[in-house]
């Protein structure tokens, strides 16, 4: 995808590459519409797939449209390639998002990653950090790319993944043991950012 867009032949068009390069991406093309939980992309003879091993799923997409969905699901089955495998959620690694130089907020950032579990409020982080709500709001998204909120969100549905990688514990105490109480609002979230329900994802990655 960096090649593809270094040519300029992909300004204006979707496009994917590695979840892992996504903001690099973002900053050196602006004008590639990059989908970055996709694993395949095609816009208008402009193919694109998400990583190394994804450039199988591309090829089983290529085989499909030009050859038929018979040949691709042989083909599937043949090299053992998951032809219904779309995003790239599931694999997406928490990065914590701390390239930036707001010391502020890397401080607001390390916070939230150690308390989680407990209830925390836009208004109550500001305070906390000597700024008011709107000038949190506005520096935690101009540093991470998230408001607050959202951040909390991903370092909780992290934490999620790995008890459920690791734990023998069952859905309930999971959805306590990362800071939530409503189970459906934990369902949902955990879905949004991973693509799996909490149950598919551990019999997906259960250690």
């Amino acid at each position: 995808a960096f090649f593809i867009a270094a040519t300029g032949l992909a300004d204006g068009k979707k496009c994917t590459t590695h979840w892992a390069y996504a903001a690099e991406f973002r900053a050196r093309f602006p004008k590639v519409n990059l989908l970055a939980d996709r694993i395949v992309t095609d816009d208008g003879g402009i193919y694109a797939s998400g990583g190394a091993y994804s450039s199988l799923n591309l090829v089983l997409y290529l085989l499909e449209k030009f050859c038929g969905k018979t040949a691709a699901v042989w083909a599937a089955k043949v090299f053992q390639i998951d032809l219904h495998r779309t995003s790239q959620k599931p694999f997406v690694i928490f990065n914590n998002q701390k390239s930036h130089t707001d010391a502020d907020i890397s401080r607001a950032q390390e916070y939230i990653e150690q308390h989680y579990q407990e209830r925390l409020s836009i208004s109550a982080l500001a305070s906390r950090f000597a700024f008011s709500r709107r000038n949190f709001l506005r520096r935690f998204k101009e540093a991470t790319g998230n408001t607050p909120i959202e951040y909390l969100q991903r370092v909780r549905v992290e934490a999620a993944k790995r008890l459920l990688e690791n734990s023998p514990g069952n859905i309930g105490e999971v959805v306590a043991a990362t800071g939530y109480s409503d189970v459906k609002t934990f369902r949902l979230l955990f879905k949004k950012y991973t693509g799996f329900s909490p149950t598919g994802y551990r019999n997906r990655y259960r250690v």
